[in-house]
């Protein structure tokens, strides 16, 4: 399959078209707009510092659905931790820089870069880009962050600096989409990590008529 080459033009080719590893364009930038178009036709950004913007739509795709969400023992124990706190949107722009920092397996520097942060950071700032922080005695301990759209979440990344925080923040993250009838959280492509999470792997096909779906509500914009 070929990959195409994206213009100012706002539009992107169906997600079909990606090739085996899920690629299916380059280039074009990380405008509001685009992003949102993006992430509503099943496609999202993700590339290496002074490379071009290499945008994915993978077959098949890991998806995690909030009733199946998995609570270890040591979550159980974490989550009994009396000087535990988990707050929403308080923190953004710092747990996307943890984020960058995490070490990945395989991976060489982050794709967490500097135009990312300042294209997610706009997202939040329109309500629809969102965090949850654990903290634990008053310090930042752990977290995640994603996009927001109808009753679909987009987890983009976690990071812990102590023992099973970026799970506490999932966990209340989850307890909050099911009150709100969310139907799913996209985790994009497969880890073991998610995957012990409780995630699975859905045809494309699947997940893009699952998201169809869930755009057909309004979307829960602004502070969490």
């Amino acid at each position: 399959m070929p990959v195409y080459a994206l213009t100012s033009k706002l539009i992107f080719p169906d997600p079909g078209l990606a090739n085996g590893d899920g690629l299916l364009a380059v280039g074009g930038d990380l405008s509001p707009e685009r992003l949102l178009l993006s992430y509503s036709n099943g496609i999202f950004p993700w590339y290496s510092d002074g490379d071009p913007i290499l945008w994915w739509s993978p077959d098949p795709r890991m998806v995690l659905f909030p009733d199946k969400f998995k609570v270890s023992k040591s979550l159980k124990q974490s989550l009994k931790h009396k000087n535990l706190n988990v707050m929403f949107d308080t923190a953004f722009e710092e747990v996307m820089d943890r984020c960058s920092k995490v070490p990945r397996f395989g991976q060489r520097g982050t794709w967490i870069t500097k135009e990312m942060k300042e294209a997610y950071t706009r997202l939040h700032r329109l309500g629809v880009a969102h965090s949850a922080e654990t903290y634990l005695n008053g310090r930042l301990a752990g977290g995640l962050y994603g996009v927001s759209l109808g009753k679909a979440f987009f987890g983009e990344s976690m990071f812990h600096t102590e023992r099973d925080a970026s799970k506490v923040a999932l966990f209340y993250l989850i307890n909050k989409l099911k009150d709100w009838g969310f139907h799913f959280i996209d985790a994009q492509v497969e880890t073991a990590h998610l995957k012990r999470l409780g995630a699975e792997n859905i045809p494309r096909n699947t997940f893009l008529e699952l998201l169809r779906k869930a755009l057909q509500y309004p979307t829960i914009k602004n502070k969490w």
